[in-house]
């Protein structure tokens, strides 16, 4: 499948769509248009609304002119699914060239009609206005028909979206957030906004990212030094013997019972005096780098006054919360610095946080079991057809790890037990790299292997 235009859409406003054949088209929310999903994910793939007009927007996929330039057909999709609507456009409802090119941006409006029978589509727009066209300078458009790499797609990040692939993993993923909060709110949790920016190291690694005004304010001084060198010695002392002078002034007109306008006029122009004094001895403070005190740095002069992270975990915060109100989640953004380039270290990831008042062990199995079951189960009503795309390209085996893990009992062992298991296969000579007995954390190996035994199928598709 070709990667080129797809932005994502709001799967939260489609979740409750129905697919009944006699449900009639669904107009997007805040914009005169129709999304391309409504008809296309009916079960008669749109045929029933054969007869009606609508207005579609979105941008070609593919397009090409057809009986010597008389038409052309325009492959139109809105981000909404991964299918695309077929658009048929006459030469005479509006100039060709500008359509047909990949990534073109139209808004047309026209009549939807069954395609002769032999073809793939149940349904077709024939177009009988163009409202707006965005076109598109096919020599500089960076996104081709064909697919695309990912890392190639690095290099044009502000059409990543547009492609099959990251406009699937939006909506999977938008699903999923809506998935998580309708599971909490629908089990009467709270969803609790824990600090992004924090003075609490909550893993205890280490391994965070420093929140600091230190450097940016440094690199400022250095420059305004290079730009206003600070004042030397002499120049200090200089503006000290001017404002005794003025000093002097004033008390001699006081003394003098000089006129209250004379007098007013000198302390001003010892205030001035003053003023500038104070201006250069703040300059003369000012030293290049970063501020020290004890021969460490002084985060006092921080922007919060000490040192400041990237949050790795809301769990200490959140935690308060249900002491106060119970059951809480939290589901926010969270940051490692660890520098390790694999798939199970990122450095942004978000993060789903529950904390449960008044539960044992059990009920926080019972609740993740329920909640990773509801997610599977999720995707599986609201986001077949992009899974449908995942499991086409990138992994044939997805949609039954779904409906597996959202139809499985989750088997359960103690950390004992799982010792024991990983004690056996050390004695019929399974090697491990991480020594085994117990009271060792189990590291992934350990995990992996437990999953993929025999008493424990389900943790092989989590695995």
């Amino acid at each position: 499948m070709a990667e080129d235009s797809a932005p994502p859409v709001d799967q939260m406003a489609l979740a409750t769509l129905n697919d009944d054949v006699s449900t009639p088209f669904v107009k997007a929310q805040f914009s005169d248009r129709v999304l391309i999903r409504t008809i296309l994910s009916r079960p008669d793939g749109g045929a029933g609304l054969a007869g009606q007009t609508v207005k579609v927007g979105g941008w070609v996929k593919t397009g090409r002119e057809q009986g010597k330039g008389s038409f052309a057909f325009l492959e139109l999709n809105d981000g909404s699914c991964p299918a695309n609507l077929q658009v048929i456009v006459d030469a005479a409802v509006a100039p060709l060239g500008q359509l047909v090119q990949t990534g073109t941006c139209v808004h047309v409006e026209g009549l939807l009609k069954v395609p002769p029978e032999g073809t793939k589509q149940r349904v077709e727009l024939r177009v009988e206005k163009v409202h707006h066209v965005g076109p598109v300078d096919p020599a500089k458009y960076p996104l081709p028909k064909t697919r695309l790499t990912l890392e190639f797609l690095r290099d044009f990040v502000h059409f990543r979206p547009r492609t099959n692939t990251i406009s699937a993993v939006a909506r999977i993923r938008n699903a999923l957030a809506y998935a998580t909060h309708t599971f909490f709110q629908n089990h009467s949790f709270l969803y609790i906004h824990t600090p992004i920016v924090t003075t609490s190291d909550c893993e205890g690694a280490g391994e965070m990212f420093q929140v600091t005004t230190l450097i940016s304010d440094a690199e400022k001084v250095e420059k305004e030094l290079i730009k206003n060198p600070p004042p030397s010695e002499a120049d200090i002392e200089a503006a000290k013997a001017l404002v005794k002078e003025k000093g002097e002034a004033v008390a001699q007109l006081k003394s003098a019972k000089a006129s209250k306008g004379e007098i007013t006029a000198s302390v001003a122009e010892l205030n001035k005096a003053k003023e500038n004094l104070s201006r250069l001895e703040e300059r003369s403070k000012l030293k290049p780098g970063i501020p020290q005190k004890d021969g460490k740095i002084d985060y006092s002069q921080d922007f919060f006054a000490r040192q400041a992270f990237l949050t790795v975990s809301g769990q200490l915060q959140v935690e308060t919360y249900a002491c106060a109100v119970s059951s809480v989640y939290t589901f926010g953004p969270t940051f490692r610095a660890e520098h390790s380039h694999t798939s199970r270290h990122l450095a942004e990831f978000w993060m789903v946080e529950p904390e449960i008042a008044f539960a044992d062990l059990k009920d926080d199995m019972n609740c993740a079991e329920a909640y990773v079951k509801f997610l599977c189960q999720w995707l599986l009503d609201n986001c077949i057809d992009d899974m449908e795309f995942m499991a086409k390209n990138f992994d044939k085996g997805c949609i039954d790890r779904l409906r597996m893990v959202a139809s499985t009992s989750f088997e359960r062992i103690s950390y004992t037990e799982a010792i024991k298991l990983l004690e056996e296969a050390v004695k019929k000579d399974k090697k491990f790299e991480n020594k085994v007995e117990w009271g060792i954390d189990l590291a992934s190996e350990h995990e992996r292997y437990v999953g993929l035994c025999p008493y424990f199928p389900f943790l092989e598709c989590m695995c």
